[in-house]
């Protein structure tokens, strides 16, 4: 019997035992239990029935989460039980739309430095995804667009190579291209090579511009109509072709990749369904909140100098030059990329979604207007 209660007792109260009150049996048992460890922490065992109060073994640390996109892949991360960690750098009021995006104690919010490579290595120690959201669509004194599209996923990748993570998604651009004339695009193609030299599996996605609530595509030309309806377009956005995607088509995309085991190293072209002429799409826009459309051709260096008078206010500019160049880049085709579809999605179309960004826009009168009434953008096939 006595060795029976022995093994009853925790394992700190059989070390204590001598070796002359029990046998070498006992003994051996409770050091194998003292040295039992959980190598696997209980975030990543998925549990429940699919939720917020379940458990997807999704422990994802998302830098850049306080962005556009950043929201939307959050809440659907936090929709499905994962536990979320968001490095940040913004005051905490730019943090609360996020908390009720997860169960309690679901998301943890962490301060980071982007130039320390231990502050990074914090962020994602404990995770096994990691997501690099990090964008900025202007320079500042700080910040770059080296620093922020080359420099900080590169570090990020090497420092989740180094951890062990074994999923890497980058946020890439559908035009980055180092002939670019923008210097935001040619950037971005920079990052993406820096990223797949640190990290071969990492997944990388290359949306077209992405348009939603808070989006600074669709809102940025409606907002036009307080400069008194004349919306200036480089050669009355006639020959730049737009195909843009929904944000929330990106958002699940990025879900769905990582629950594929076979998505690691590849890269996703994630582009709407349709393609428009800049000109028929933005009339599109102004039709849905029945407003005059009135474009004019403006030369690009007319187009520069007029942008830089916004770039140089201290908070966010409007538009800037290099804003100019990228949105009158015309979206490129990779036939042989996988896109939404081989991730099990069917993108939604301009036409679909718009009213939920525009109807803030409309004038009382028109408040409720069915979209019926307004004529579909017209597509092109080039």
């Amino acid at each position: 019997m006595a060795p029976i209660a022995l093994a009853s007792r925790p394992a700190s109260a059989l070390l204590k035992i001598t070796t002359g009150s029990c046998s070498t049996a006992v003994l051996s048992a409770a050091s194998v239990t003292t040295v039992q460890q959980r190598k696997v922490h209980h975030a990543l065992i998925p549990k429940g029935k699919g939720g917020r109060s379940s458990s997807s073994g999704i422990a994802a640390t998302v830098f850049g989460a306080t962005g556009f996109l950043g929201r939307y892949v959050v809440n659907r991360l936090g929709r499905i039980g994962s536990q979320i960690i968001i490095p940040h750098r913004c005051d905490q009021y730019d943090l609360m739309y996020l908390r009720p995006m997860g169960d309690l104690g679901q998301i943890i919010f962490m301060e980071w430095d982007a130039r320390n490579k231990d502050s990074i290595k914090r962020a994602m120690e404990h995770s096994n995804v990691v997501i690099n959201l990090v964008g900025r669509e202007w320079e500042t004194r700080n910040y770059r667009f080296e620093d922020v599209f080359v420099t900080i996923p590169q570090q990020i990748a090497k420092t989740a190579r180094e951890v062990g993570i074994p999923k890497l998604i980058h946020m890439s651009h559908l035009n980055a291209d180092m002939r670019s004339p923008s210097k935001y695009l040619r950037n971005k193609a920079v990052g993406e090579t820096a990223v797949r030299d640190e990290f071969p599996d990492a997944i990388v996605m290359k949306p077209s511009e992405m348009f939603g609530r808070e989006d600074r595509f669709f809102n940025h030309y409606a907002n036009m109509r307080s400069f008194g309806n004349m919306l200036p377009l480089i050669a009355l956005g006639k020959k730049t072709v737009k195909q843009p995607v929904y944000v929330v088509d990106v958002a699940n995309a990025i879900i769905n990749a990582i629950r594929d085991p076979d998505a690691n190293g590849k890269t996703y072209a994630l582009v709407g369904p349709n393609r428009y002429l800049l000109y028929d799409l933005v009339e599109y826009l102004y039709g849905v909140t029945h407003r005059v459309f009135l474009p004019y051709p403006l030369p690009r260096p007319l187009y520069h100098l007029v942008a830089k008078f916004f770039a140089i206010s201290p908070f966010e500019p409007w538009t800037t030059p290099d804003k100019v160049d990228r949105f009158h880049v015309t979206d490129m085709k990779y036939p042989g990329l996988p896109g939404l579809e081989d991730l099990g999605i069917t993108a939604s179309t301009v036409e679909q979604k718009a009213i939920e960004i525009l109807r803030r826009y409309r004038s009382f009168r028109y408040l409720e207007t069915e979209l019926d009434e307004t004529k579909p953008a017209k597509t092109v096939n080039y």
